[in-house]
C-alpha cells in the first residue's frame, strides 16, 4: 500500500498552492515598468519608493525620480537639495538622503557606479535592511 507521510502530503499540498498562486499572478499581475528591468538600480529605486506608499501614489515620482536620476552615477553627484526636492512629496525624507548617501557609495566602494553583486553587500549600504536587500538581488539575480 503507498502511503504518503504527513510531511510528503504538506509538501504536495504547498506546491499545488504555490501553482494556484502563481497561476493567478500570471493573470492580474499589474504591468508596472520595474518589473520588465534587470537593473538593480531601478529595482532599488522601486522598492524604496514602495516601502511606504501605494504603486499608484509612487509611479509618478518613480517616473520623475528615475527620469531626473537614471543611474547611481547622476543620483550620487546631485545635491541632495535636489535629491529632496524631487522627492517632495513622498514623505520620509530619510529615504532619499539614505539613497543618496548609499549612491555615493556604490561610486566609492563598488567600482564607479556598478552596483554591488552581493546580498551581503547590497545589505551594507546605507538604509538597506534585509528585505531589500533580499528583494533587489531575488529580482536581478534570481
Amino acid at each position: 500500500m503507498d502511503t504518503l507521510s504527513m510531511d510528503e502530503t504538506v509538501n504536495k499540498k504547498d506546491l499545488i498552492i504555490s501553482h494556484i498562486l502563481i497561476d493567478w499572478y500570471e493573470l492580474h499581475k499589474r504591468d508596472l515598468p520595474w518589473r520588465h528591468s534587470s537593473d538593480p538600480y531601478i529595482i532599488w529605486i522601486s522598492e524604496v519608493i514602495l516601502q511606504q506608499t501605494r504603486v499608484a501614489q509612487g509611479m509618478d515620482y518613480f517616473y520623475r525620480f528615475t527620469g531626473r536620476f537614471p543611474d547611481v552615477a547622476s543620483l550620487a553627484s546631485a545635491s541632495e537639495d535636489e535629491v529632496l526636492k524631487y522627492w517632495q512629496g513622498l514623505g520620509y525624507y530619510s529615504r532619499a538622503r539614505n539613497l543618496h548617501a548609499a549612491a555615493k557609495m556604490i561610486m566609492e566602494k563598488f567600482g564607479g557606479g556598478n552596483f554591488p553583486h552581493t546580498y551581503k553587500d547590497i545589505l551594507s549600504l546605507k538604509g538597506i535592511g534585509e528585505y531589500t536587500a533580499a528583494a533587489i538581488a531575488s529580482f536581478v539575480w534570481n
